[in-house]
């Protein structure tokens, strides 16, 4: 072969690693440390993968090369999230069998995946869809059940009641707040996950109900501001709004409840800009003012948060200052420093305590933190409240009613839900053609009777299936365990390889998942670890994000009514424009800006996210078959901080092609097809090294801090280097191609082999650098006369230290000789290796 042709390397040696299982896993070397590196694992759509996919997955591959050189023993497999809403829908659609499309889907990734070169264990490769694996999604919801995690409870499916599965997450919120300090994670995926948590320390309160033998508890985290308390909200579900509601009231009531149930939880909360209510006609009694207080009920309050009651302080929040002044509610200052009488003073965490005491306890004149303390400590030796920590985290709804998902283990017998027994898994989905909903709401396994309907297999009662399947959240909860010992048979994870490979030493996947997905994992694992299942408390140690590849820069320019071009940044509010497509080939860049070629016309650049819907999505398959697959990681890698959003360019794979090419030529002679002549066993030179050794340097420290980016600008500086070598050490040229080779796996393989190499580059040692190549030959001083620069000298590196002899040179020095003749030299000052400073006196 005389020029690179990637079309013919590497489909060579991505069948030869397949073939050869060269990247399969031996854990029974337990002598090797061990680093398990994991992708977030797809979900294996029609469409296929886009260039955006494979980013995270080069830099773990990267990452899972480059260790198996350091001694590594690395776990890095790969799988598919195939259960979900959209195999579904397609088979409602075009009537296929969700499982023919999952399998045809899957297939598809696979060759694209395979077709990057990616070093995956394949024999480790799992799929959420196949029985033996959902088998143990079904076992790990056992355990939930037992552990008393797992239960139903009434949730609105359509704006209709229906019995649901609830995973009790907040069980374990405090765990899973404070253990985010044991992993290494982005502080921002952090702080996501303790607002999602949103831990909060204040009191449960109780207002006693006037004329009824009843209570209305409420958190709050201020309740300093109790005695500025002047009207109380319940949520439209809570339980006591009947109680509370009086019969002239009932009829508006009834309304605003019936209206409040047709609307969505974001509609109450985040899009509800004018706040309405209506009164009950009953009242509460504030516990330290000893007065009634109107009692309301109102739609932004939900009975999913805290307990589903406030007390309204509108002196200092705005929402109920706002609800106070549309309904004339009395508005009291309890924490001076604004004027409530116009706006709610919120300023208020550090304020000082007013207008707040009674016979029997004052706050007043307090300090908002210690006023806190006083009066929970009143409130609980009065039984009227109690210190309280709570948590926005709510349970999680786990029911889905969908065909495709997991169905539950679960049966009902006389109406009441019984687990099934462990031997029993899995429960299978019925092979059906039909998938279409059931228009009641349920599943649509609820009208297939011939599944629904079966027998407890312990009493032989009659008994019917739960029809709800689980959420596509479950099967990616566990996953990474399924990995380590995908054949196990007694449960989802052999004890003994679990100890040895988690947690996962590294996960890279989308910020998309910062809370969800990540929670949910988390929370599983704790309730694994609990059960004895799992050695670690947390799954994933080191997280890291990459950011979003978006689509092509877009240019548009903007014309006025009459037709005139009108610059991007001259645009004015309130006027109509129309917008003009312009290719690559009409714009040109001028300092910062993109405007029209051959004008000053300033025009808009941007890249959107990929989609179908836009036209700007890429497709893996057309860069490889145009540039190779090498082209498309190196590439991927270059185009900046792996955590960063960046724009797609083909010019910039045209680039990396180019990068490759010089690669190729630098080793092959392309009128012979074979390794240049001037590839030799020559000793390499003082200058050969030190470049050598500073590319090693960089681009060990770059993979280690996945400053991918720099390494491979490292690689390109080398590579020109050693192109103008009319002898090129062998050894040295070796040593890039290892290099090389996490990067550009297909051209660095073949490479090797052409020089001669047997053994598979895969796991050739990674070379390490020595600090005496990184020294160059002479440095360079500065001289100095009575601390002003005057003069630089250049010595050989092995005579920095030595005083006498800088010394000689600086007075030697032509330029340093014309200030100290004819004067007297007080001192000569020597720095070795970075200045000399002669004082003189005139």
């Amino acid at each position: 072969m005389s020029e690179y042709n990637p079309a013919a390397i590497e489909p060579k040696w991505q069948k030869y690693w397949i073939e050869n299982k060269i990247f399969k896993t031996d854990d029974t070397d337990r002598s090797k440390p061990k680093y398990y590196v994991l992708d977030m694992f797809p979900y294996p759509s029609s469409s296929g993968l886009h260039v955006g996919h494979p980013e995270g997955y080069t830099a773990t591959d990267i990452i899972a090369r480059y260790k198996r050189k350091k001694g590594f023993n690395v776990l890095h497999p790969i799988g598919w999230d195939a259960f979900g809403l959209p195999a579904e829908q397609y088979a409602i659609k075009t009537g296929t069998h969700p499982k023919i499309t999952t399998k045809e889907n899957i297939q598809r990734f696979r060759e694209q995946l395979q077709s990057l070169g990616f070093s995956y264990d394949w024999d480790r490769e799992v799929d959420t869809t196949d029985p033996a694996y959902y088998k143990w999604t079904q076992w790990i919801f056992l355990q939930l059940y037992k552990q008393g995690l797992a239960y139903q409870s009434s949730v609105a499916v359509n704006r209709k009641p229906m019995r649901q599965w609830m995973l009790r997450i907040t069980a374990y919120a405090e765990r899973l707040l404070e253990d985010l300090e044991e992993v290494d994670w982005p502080d921002s995926i952090k702080e996501m996950q303790r607002n999602w948590i949103g831990r909060s320390i204040g009191a449960d309160i109780d207002f006693r109900v006037s004329g009824h033998d009843e209570t209305i508890r409420v958190f709050t985290t201020r309740p300093d501001t109790l005695f500025g308390a002047t009207y109380m909200v319940l949520s439209p579900e809570h339980p006591l709004v009947d109680v509370l509601t009086t019969a002239e009231k009932k009829s508006a009531v009834v309304a605003y409840r019936a209206e409040a149930a047709n609307k969505s939880e974001l509609d109450r909360t985040d899009l509800n800009k004018d706040k309405s209510g209506v009164f009950t006609g009953g009242h509460a009694v504030n516990p330290c003012t000893g007065k009634e207080i109107p009692v309301w009920v109102a739609d932004y309050v939900l009975m999913s948060y805290g307990t589903g009651a406030i007390m309204a302080v509108p002196g200092h929040d705005e929402r109920d200052w706002e609800f106070a002044v549309k309904y004339d509610i009395p508005i009291i200052e309890v924490v001076k420093g604004g004027d409530v009488s116009k706006a709610a003073y919120t300023d208020s965490d550090d304020g000082i305590v007013v207008n707040s005491a009674n016979d029997e306890v004052s706050i007043n004149d307090l300090p908002v933190a210690e006023a806190k303390v006083k009066i929970t400590a009143w409130l609980e030796k009065k039984g009227l409240g109690e210190k309280t920590v709570n948590y926005k985290l709510r349970d999680w709804l786990f029911s889905r009613q969908r065909y495709w998902g997991e169905p539950f283990p679960v049966i009902f017998v006389n109406g009441e839900p019984k687990p099934m027994r462990e031997e029993d898994l899995p429960v299978t989905l019925p092979e059906v053609e039909r998938y279409k909903p059931s228009g009641t709401g349920e599943s649509p396994l609820a009208t297939i009777e011939e599944w629904v309907n079966t027998t407890d297999p312990e009493t032989g009662a009659p008994a019917r299936r739960e029809t709800n399947t689980m959420p596509q959240w479950a099967g990616s909860c566990w996953y990474y365990l399924r990995y380590i010992d995908p054949d196990y048979t007694e449960g989802p994870v052999s004890l003994e390889k679990e100890q040895y490979w988690m947690p996962v030493d590294l996960y890279v996947g989308g910020a998309e998942h910062a809370v969800l997905h990540l929670l949910y994992a988390r929370f599983w694992h704790k309730v694994l670890y609990d059960v004895g299942v799992v050695s670690t408390k947390e799954p994933f140690q080191r997280l890291v994000n990459q950011g979003m590849i978006l689509g092509e820069l877009e240019f548009t320019a903007w014309k006025d009514a009459a037709g005139n071009y009108v610059p991007a940044n001259a645009l004015e509010p309130g006027i109509d424009y129309l917008p003009e497509k312009l290719s690559e080939d009409q714009v040109e860049k001028k300092g910062t800006d993109f405007v029209i070629a051959g004008t000053g016309i300033v025009i808009d650049a941007r890249s959107f996210k990929m989609s179908k819907s836009r036209g700007n999505v890429i497709n893996p398959d057309v860069v490889v078959e145009q540039y190779g697959a090498d082209s498309l990681r190196l590439y991927e890698m270059f185009m900046g901080p792996l955590e960063q959003v960046k724009p797609w360019s083909m010019k910039g794979v045209e680039g990396v092609y180019r990068f490759l090419k010089r690669v190729w030529r630098t080793f092959v002679d392309e009128e012979t097809g074979k390794i240049r002549s001037g590839i030799g066993d020559a000793e390499p030179d003082r200058d050969q090294l030190k470049i050598m050794h500073e590319t090693i340097k960089k681009v060990t420290e770059d993979i280690e801090g996945h400053r991918f980016n720099t390494a491979i600008s490292q690689l390109m500086i080398f590579n020109n280097e050693a192109m103008k070598w009319e002898v090129k050490p062998a050894g040295l040229m070796k040593t890039y191609i290892r290099l090389l080779d996490p990067f550009a796996p297909h051209i660095a393989e073949e490479l090797w082999e052409m020089l001669g190499e047997k053994s598979v580059l895969a796991f050739t040692e990674w070379p390490g650098y020595e600090e005496k190549y990184l020294q160059s030959d002479s440095m360079v001083i500065a001289v100095q006369v009575n601390g002003k620069l005057r003069a630089s000298i250049e010595i050989p590196s092995d005579k920095a230290g030595d005083k006498a002899f800088v010394l000689a040179l600086a007075r030697d020095n032509s330029q340093v000789q014309k200030y100290i003749e004819g004067v007297t030299v007080v001192k000569e000052i020597f720095v070795p290796g970075r200045i000399v400073n002669i004082v003189v006196r005139v």
